[in-house]
C-alpha cells in the first residue's frame, strides 16, 4: 500500500531527498537514517542482482522480486525505477499495479526505446512523445491509491536537446505524472530552467560521476525542484570499501583496523538477530 506522506511532502513543499538502495542492506542501512524516501535504482539492483550492466536486460519478474522484498522490509516510502515499464499499454499496466501491490509508493517509468540504458551513458534513443503520453495516461489511472505517485522520465535531452526534453515533461505532466523527471541536464543553468518552465514538481538525479554537476540539496530546492535522487552513491561506496577491505586482506593476510567496517555486533543487529534471540529465549524448551 503507498505510503501517503509521499505526497504530503510534496504538496507541503518539504524537499525530498532519496538515497540510492539496491538490496537489502543498503536498504536497511538507509531505512534507518530518516530520509523522507529510499530509491531503488535500476543500476545498482541489476549490478547487485544480477551482474550486469542497466541495458534493459532485466526482467520485470526479477525487478519486482528485489523491489517488493525492500518495500516490504522497510518503514522509509519507496520510489522504484521501472525503465520503461517493460513493454507496451498493456505491461505499463500491469507493472504500476504489480508495483503498488508490492507496497512501492512512487513509481518511475521513462520514454526511451527498448532495450532502454543508464541515463548516464551513450546510445540512448527516445519513443515518439505521443507514446510515452499514452503509457503516462495507462499508468495514472491503473494505480488504485491517489497516494502511488507517477514519476515520468525523459531522456531527451541528450539526443534531442533541453527544449525537446522540457517539451515532453510538459507534455507527461499534463497526462498525468505528479513529476517530472528530466535526465540528465548538463549545467545548473540547464537545472534552473527545466524547473523554471515546468509546472509540476520536478526531481533531480544526482549521479556521482554522471552528466549532470552534483548540487546540494539546498541549492536544488533554491532553483525550484521539488525531490533528488542519488541513485549511485551506496552502490559506489560499497564498491570502494568492498576493493579497499579485499585488497587489505590479500596484501596483509588478514584485516588491518585501518580498514573501516561496521562491527559484527551491529550487523546481528541490522538484520534481525535480537529478535531471533528473543524469540529462542522465549520459546525455549525447558524441562
Amino acid at each position: 500500500m503507498a505510503d501517503p506522506a509521499l505526497r504530503q511532502h510534496l504538496e507541503a513543499r518539504r524537499f525530498i531527498a532519496a538515497p540510492g538502495v539496491y538490496d537489502l542492506i543498503s536498504a536497511l542501512i538507509a531505512d534507518r537514517m530518516g530520509f523522507r524516501a529510499l530509491y531503488v535504482t535500476g543500476y545498482g539492483t541489476v549490478a547487485s542482482s544480477l551482474g550486469l550492466p542497466d541495458a534493459g536486460l532485466a526482467t520485470y519478474s526479477q525487478m519486482i522480486d528485489v523491489i517488493g522484498r525492500i518495500a516490504q522490509m522497510t518503514k522509509t516510502p519507496v520510489i522504484a525505477d521501472a525503465d520503461t515499464g517493460y513493454g507496451g499499454l498493456l505491461n505499463v499496466r500491469h507493472t504500476v499495479r504489480g508495483y503498488e501491490a508490492a507496497g512501492v509508493t512512487g513509481i518511475q517509468i521513462e520514454d526511451q526505446e527498448f532495450p532502454k540504458k543508464c541515463g548516464h551513458t551513450p546510445g540512448r534513443r527516445v519513443i515518439k512523445m505521443e507514446d510515452m503520453v499514452r503509457k503516462i495516461r495507462v499508468a495514472s489511472d491503473s494505480r488504485s491509491s491517489a497516494d502511488f505517485l507517477i514519476i515520468a522520465r525523459t531522456d531527451a535531452r541528450t539526443t534531442l536537446g533541453l527544449d525537446e526534453a522540457i517539451r515532453r515533461g510538459i507534455a507527461y505532466g499534463e497526462a498525468g505524472a505528479d513529476i517530472v523527471f528530466i535526465e540528465s541536464p548538463e549545467s545548473e543553468a540547464e537545472l534552473a530552467e527545466v524547473a523554471r518552465r515546468i509546472d509540476k514538481p520536478v526531481i533531480a538525479n544526482m549521479v556521482n560521476g554522471g552528466r549532470t554537476p552534483m548540487l546540494p540539496v539546498s541549492k536544488l530546492e533554491e532553483i525550484g525542484f521539488s525531490a533528488a535522487i542519488f541513485p549511485a552513491v551506496g552502490f559506489l561506496a560499497t564498491a570502494e570499501a568492498l576493493t579497499n577491505a579485499y585488497r587489505d586482506l590479500q596484501q596483509h593476510g588478514t584485516t588491518s583496523p585501518a580498514i573501516p567496517m561496521f562491527s559484527f555486533a551491529a550487523f546481528n543487529e541490522l538484520i534481525g538477530f535480537k529478535d531471533v534471540w528473543e524469540f529462542e529465549k522465549r520459546y525455549a524448551e525447558t524441562e
